[in-house]
């Protein structure tokens, strides 16, 4: 028995140790400032709460140790008093008052950058609202310039969902009905990755997303190029499968007829990094799989299946959207 828990012990200090090493998707690995503030706080309270635990285990030592009538009541009620109430309280008070300032939410100017995001079962919807501008659709993942401020506006279309990226801030519960926002800036060029924490149905553990933190100059010439219409490659077969089989009525391609508002915008499809929200890559081969039968990479997923739909169509469909930069 005693050699079954230490191979328990052993294989979970193993895993933490392997998650603590993870910079993609880690709060440990900050690249933005507000995830930076909540690691050093956390830091600072534990080393609080260690002083509170040294303090109330040098109480229990001295109870236990001390020979019988070394203390007197009062001295008793002394030792309590200093090392079981005014140290923690002290302690408390002070990361408080040092805590309250990191609490203070990051200002948003009217030039800043609005991300909007809405939480489907189960993919991401996202909206890019620079000032001035019309909004940029594009789905599943999430581009930010560094050192500028940006504004998530968050969502949900159907049930709760959580957005977070562990990097970049704290998370935030995405609620049908209202905007929750979630102010943030990226200090560090890179590609991490998000995730939904709330439970949303079936697929949950598989509705994640990618997200590109790039140099301001770069990301605004990415943003230009998605406000442009697509380019469609020049087979048109695949084009014509797309429209044959019904799938404009879900998606939108903007420059074409496409103009489906239920499921992902897929105008710069090929653009991304993943496909069915960071569930499979992007190859051919994985989104004509998808195409044919999304419900074997996203149980519960509210995309049609085609299983009739010959695996050679589905590939031309697959390498049309692929072309879509």
């Amino acid at each position: 028995m005693r050699a079954r828990r230490s191979e328990i012990f052993g294989a979970t200090a193993t895993t933490l140790l392997i998650a603590g090493c993870n910079r993609h998707q880690s709060a440990l690995a900050p690249f933005g400032a507000e995830a930076e503030q909540v690691r050093h706080l956390t830091l600072v309270l534990v080393i609080g709460a260690v002083v509170i635990l040294v303090a109330l285990a040098g109480l229990w030592l001295a109870a236990v140790r001390a020979p019988e009538g070394h203390l007197s009541h009062k001295g008793g009620m002394r030792l309590v008093l200093v090392l079981g109430a005014l140290v923690p309280t002290l302690v408390l008070f002070a990361l408080l008052l040092y805590a309250l300032p990191m609490m203070r939410p990051r200002p948003v100017a009217p030039a800043d950058l609005r991300i909007t995001v809405t939480g489907e079962q189960f993919w991401w919807r996202v909206a890019y609202q620079p000032s001035g501008t019309p909004p940029v659709t594009a789905a599943n993942e999430v581009r930010i310039p560094v050192g500028r401020t940006v504004a998530f506006q968050l969502k949900a279309s159907d049930v709760i969902h959580s957005f977070w990226i562990p990097g970049l801030a704290g998370k935030m519960d995405m609620i049908p009905g209202r905007t929750n926002e979630l102010v943030v800036r990226a200090d560090a060029p890179g590609r991490y990755r998000g995730a939904c924490t709330e439970f949303c149905g079936l697929s949950h553990a598989r509705m994640a997303f990618d997200v590109v933190a790039m140099e301001p100059a770069e990301f605004d010439r990415w943003l230009a190029l998605q406000r442009r219409p697509a380019t469609p490659p020049a087979d048109t077969r695949g084009q014509a499968l797309f429209a044959d089989n019904g799938c404009a009525g879900c998606h939108a391609i903007r420059g074409t007829g496409a103009l489906g508002m239920i499921g992902p915008d897929l105008t710069h499809f090929g653009s991304r990094l993943r496909v069915a929200a960071g569930t499979l890559p992007m190859e051919t081969e994985a989104i004509a799989r998808f195409i044919r039968k999304p419900d074997e990479a996203k149980p519960g997923a509210r995309m049609p299946a085609f299983p009739h739909l010959p695996p050679d169509d589905a590939r031309q469909i697959a390498t049309y959207l692929q072309g879509l930069q």
